[in-house]
């Protein structure tokens, strides 16, 4: 996430670090090299100013002059802006209202509003133990009502059906008082997206929103348009009280021009990220946290909170006790981490967390096939529960039936059996809590090190 700008930030930041005097000339060419990672970010020019003349006034100030280790005050400072400027803290949705508590979702076609949509519901479902129905009052999109049905059920919420030859407005009247019916916490509506803001759509969705009168009117809008992101933003605000954006797409965002553009140019607060395509894969926005990761120091907070929420508690423990008492690690174990990593967005989604491990989790991204720990997961499902038990026995014939029935190849099956191998050895110097010796043999199982990138992370990190 945001590699291009972390790297070039980083980079700029490293060499005023130790300065143990800072001085107008040293500080002037820092910001200018800090001014133009911002630019190359795709960071709004007004907003680049402004930030650029908070980090120099504080700078030049009696906060860096007076400290013994100045070169470490400036990069708090740079850290302390760009935290102002994504707006300070986190701005959680507001679900005090009388129920249903209607949230409205706006944004153009394309931006992953109705998966936004699915992500939100299972999110307030799972975290706030809330009641949700959804609706999508989008009767113009082919297949856009049967997509967000889908998707309901998927993530276990209720689903207000809707048809092609209804008002929108209508509809989600009707799903108001439905949601009131079934005592739902809160309503979800899905509105129709464009390919761009036009006024037939924004006289719709001002109907529809003057009509229900939303809570929380949501601007979901793709990261990587960067600043334009910001602008497309600005003009629906402008039309519509929005009361907050969905920056979606973030994980395949290497700039963050969005990101640090949004707050500034439409004063509404960025409340969640879209960081992947799975439905647990929404994040609340921490700008402290996000400045954080910017900068190279990891977000160590936000990676313990997806291990509390999106680890199966129960396997990782029966995994735990397996380890410590020097049991045998089956492939049922390793599909079990495969999908627990997959939760945490991937391998390259944890390292991303780390302190000083951004460049390692973009590689990760760089090497690793998207797709990859499916097709492990596929291989893993067809084989038998005896196989899976003692994969020793999978030769020959056996190896060409678990393909065939994964629509994998041999040599796919072979590396699944070397990687767990190595999982399998590693599990071992656990044994009575040789975590040290875990860590270590952590390097032969990222990227180019010939392992499976991350597995076995989740007991890890208990």
């Amino acid at each position: 996430m945001f590699e291009n700008l972390s790297e070039r930030l980083s980079h700029s930041l490293r060499s005023i670090t130790g300065k143990a005097k800072l001085t107008e000339e040293n500080i002037q060419e820092t910001l200018r090299e800090v001014r133009m990672a911002l630019l190359e970010a795709d960071v709004a020019l007004p907003v680049v100013k402004d930030f650029i003349e908070s980090v120099r006034t504080r700078a030049i100030g009696q906060e860096v002059s007076s400290s013994l280790s100045p070169g470490q005050v400036f990069v708090k400072i740079v850290q302390a802006e760009l935290e102002a400027l994504m707006g300070v803290a986190n701005e959680s949705l507001n679900l005090a209202s009388t129920p249903p508590v209607v949230v409205l979702m706006a944004g153009l076609q394309g931006a992953g509003k109705t998966t936004t949509v699915a992500k939100l519901a299972r999110l307030l479902k799972e975290r706030d133990k809330k009641s949700v129905m959804v609706v999508s009052v989008d009767v113009y999109r082919p297949a856009a009502i049967k997509q967000l049905e889908t998707l309901a059920e998927e993530v276990g919420v209720q689903f207000f059906p809707s048809s092609e030859d209804q008002q929108p407005l209508a509809i989600a009247e009707a799903a108001v008082k439905q949601a009131g019916i079934n005592f739902c916490d809160v309503l979800i509506i899905d509105t129709a997206g464009r390919l761009a803001i036009d006024t037939e759509m924004m006289a719709e969705i001002t109907a529809l929103h003057a009509g229900v009168k939303p809570t929380e009117t949501l601007f979901v809008v793709d990261a990587m348009t960067g600043q334009d992101a910001a602008t497309t933003a600005k003009a629906f605000n402008d039309l519509l009280p929005l009361t907050g954006v969905i920056l979606t797409k973030v994980d395949a965002d290497t700039r963050g021009g969005a990101a640090l553009s949004v707050r500034a140019i439409t004063g509404k607060p960025i409340k969640f990220l879209g960081v992947g395509e799975q439905t647990t894969a929404l994040d609340p926005f921490h700008p402290d946290r996000l400045a954080s990761r910017i900068l190279g120091m990891g977000d160590v907070l936000s990676l313990i909170e997806d291990v509390e929420q999106k680890i199966d508690q129960k396997k990782a423990e029966r995994l735990a006790r397996k380890v410590r008492k020097g049991q045998r690690f089956d492939l049922e174990d390793f599909r079990d981490q495969l999908q627990q990593i997959t939760n945490m967005g991937g391998i390259s989604g944890v390292l991303d967390k780390l302190p000083g491990m951004g460049n390692m989790a973009q590689a990760a991204q760089q090497n690793m096939d998207s797709k990859q720990f499916a097709r492990m997961e596929a291989m893993i499902n067809s084989m038998t529960p005896q196989e899976r038990r003692r994969p020793e026995l999978i030769q020959g014939s056996r190896k060409r039936r678990i393909t065939a029935g994964s629509g994998t190849h041999v040599q796919d099956l072979n590396r699944l059996l070397k990687q767990h191998k190595h999982m399998q050895k590693m599990m071992k110097k656990m044994k009575g809590g040789g975590m040290q010796k875990m860590m270590r043999g952590m390097g032969g199982m990222l990227p180019g090190g010939g392992g499976m990138p991350g597995g076995g992370m989740p007991p890890g990190m208990r």
